[in-house]
């Protein structure tokens, strides 16, 4: 079989690249023994999957070939047992083996940038946003991750009308881009005095973080506007001009940066944020199967084009790509998002099996 030849293929390049890390001019190019490093951290969880299935096939000859000379009944018995475990654990690591060697998304070790922007239902709509913010940031501190807040538009009752920040952590992308597309709340608001049921949305984009070599920014391009942060008070309102305005002419992009109190730090994060959407932009040409997924997932706040509810009333939240839904609506808005995370992976991987089966 195929999978048998690249599998074997594989052990061979993670036998070579390990030769190569232990050689002791390894360490003299870091860039090399970098790339060495990242590629034996991804091939090793095969070569181990791998050597787990040849031990389980072996097991399975040798019980087969027990069972054909062992006449005592009580050994036969164990034997058959042991058969058995060996053959149910074979097929799943012959599952495993699939996923594993499924192509990788070139992205899914980026950093993130997400960005947050209240869509239909006023100022209901802002608060949702805002207990997204919430909701993303308990469960990216859980993981062990880094944010950094690149822009925060409050609105007057404490909602947002748009926020960027910034994820820092290993396979960030992979776990996060399901989060883009919108996400829709029913719930009485706060301000309704008639007890009604309202239904208001948000949209979520989220983008892989690109360095200056993949994405070359033309200053020509370029404006750049400086001005004094604005806000409701506190620490994002200062009294220098620090908060940065860029504006990208050829793709009308326009950015803002103030939640740092030094100009050139905004700046920077400004930058990193327009490069991850010129990033994005070009993936979708450079992919243009991709193209019209990736824009319906991040949307424009239109109620009909959802992929999450959270249902207020009923204590649910059902994500209506993989048709699951789950009644522990407060533990997720405190960041509890492992489930549905481990879900969404889960039919990602399964739907890529199916494709690669058919071709």
């Amino acid at each position: 079989m195929d999978i048998f030849l690249k599998l074997e293929d594989t052990v061979r390049r993670y036998e070579d690249v390990l030769a190569s890390l232990s050689d002791p001019s390894a360490a003299s190019d870091q860039n090399r023994f970098r790339k060495l490093m990242k590629e034996s951290s991804d091939l090793e969880p095969v070569v181990k999957t791998y050597t787990e299935y040849k031990e389980c096939k072996q097991t399975i000859e040798d019980s087969v070939e027990l069972l054909n000379t062992e006449s005592d009944e009580e050994m036969r018995e164990l034997v058959k047992e042991e058969l058995n475990e060996a053959r149910a654990r074979q097929e799943e690591l012959e599952q495993e083996l699939k996923i594993l060697l499924l192509p990788k998304d070139p992205n899914d070790d980026r950093n993130v940038v997400i960005e947050i922007r209240s869509g239909a239902g006023g100022e209901e709509a802002a608060l949702f946003a805002s207990e997204l913010y919430r909701m993303y940031s308990h469960f990216i501190e859980a993981k062990g991750w880094k944010t950094e807040l690149v822009n925060y538009e409050e609105t007057g009752l404490g909602g947002i009308k748009e926020c960027e920040f910034m994820v820092k952590g290993q396979g960030a992308y992979s776990i996060l881009k399901y989060e883009s597309g919108v996400h829709r709340v029913q719930r009485v608001p706060a301000t309704e005095s008639g007890g009604r049921i309202h239904t208001s949305t948000a949209t979520v984009a989220v983008m892989p973080e690109a360095d200056e070599v993949e994405v070359e920014i033309d200053p020509k391009d370029i404006r750049i506007d400086v001005m004094r942060a604005s806000g409701n008070g506190g620490q994002c309102v200062n009294t220098t001009d620090s908060a940065v305005r860029l504006t990208h002419y050829p793709t009308g992009i326009v950015i803002y940066s103030q939640t740092e109190k030094s100009q050139i730090q905004n700046k920077d994060k400004a930058f990193a944020l327009l490069r991850a959407k010129l990033y994005l932009l070009e993936s979708m040409k450079a992919h243009e199967a991709e193209a019209d997924a990736r824009r319906s997932q991040i949307g424009t706040g239109d109620r009909s084009e959802k992929i999450r509810t959270y249902n207020f009333p009923q204590g649910r939240v059902t994500d209506h790509r993989i048709h699951l839904s789950l009644y522990n609506i407060n533990q997720i808005m405190n960041g509890d998002l492992q489930e549905l995370t481990d879900a969404l992976m889960a039919a990602d991987q399964a739907a890529k099996l199916a494709a690669s089966e058919k071709e």
